[in-house]
């Protein structure tokens, strides 16, 4: 199969693409992809579960959102040679390439306003013990198979922020958010690692 050209442009707000939507780049030769981050996930964690991530390039054409907007000046899009990068990946078979955050229950709304039990581990540091009220973990595109972790008890508090591989949680039911879009349901262990095995090919 040769190149693939997926337009999701239209992709509501916290939503992801439908599996269909994407079926069709584990087979492809290369990839582009119109639509915000979501959508570019939705076609890497296609790839990963296809064992394809490094042999087929991808190209992304970000939606005007803030998100995509910050993404696309991190990885560099519009510049350079086509170039390797890690992945983020978590225990639940998804990446995470922009923002990743685990609060309480809810829907969202007025989410500083309750906490959640949690232990967490960064690596072998020990980031929270107790109620808190998020974790927000982003990939750190500056440097090699990073996370940057950070860690809010309550809010107008000062946070506590670490850098390192992996950060490992359990919790009572916690919301886990990827990239804009929720899980489908509360998680009481979740894990985010930086894969030293993978890499996706990037043509910026």
């Amino acid at each position: 199969m040769a190149s693939v050209q997926l337009d999701l442009r239209r992709l509501e707000p916290g939503t992801a693409p439908r599996p269909g939507d994407v079926a069709d780049v584990a087979d492809a030769d290369a990839v582009v992809v119109r639509g915000p981050v979501p959508a570019l996930a939705a076609v890497l964690e296609r790839l990963l579960k296809a064992e394809r991530t490094s042999l087929v390039p991808v190209s992304w054409e970000p939606a005007s959102d803030k998100a995509s907007v910050a993404l696309a000046r991190d990885i560099g899009i519009g510049t350079g040679e086509p170039r390797d990068l890690c992945l983020v990946r978590d225990d639940h078979g998804g990446v995470l390439l922009h923002h990743g955050r685990i609060e309480a229950e809810g829907d969202g709304r007025r989410s500083l306003s309750r906490r959640l039990g949690l232990q967490a581990y960064h690596d072998d540091i020990k980031v929270a013990d107790g109620e808190i009220t998020r974790i927000d973990v982003r990939p750190d595109w500056q440097a090699v198979d990073t996370i940057r972790v950070t860690v809010m008890t309550q809010p107008l508090r000062p946070t506590r922020q670490t850098s390192g591989r992996a950060v490992q949680m359990a919790s009572d039911p916690a919301r886990i958010v990827r990239d804009g879009v929720p899980y489908p349901r509360p998680v009481s262990r979740w894990t985010w690692y930086a894969d030293h095995r993978v890499r996706w090919r990037l043509d910026p």
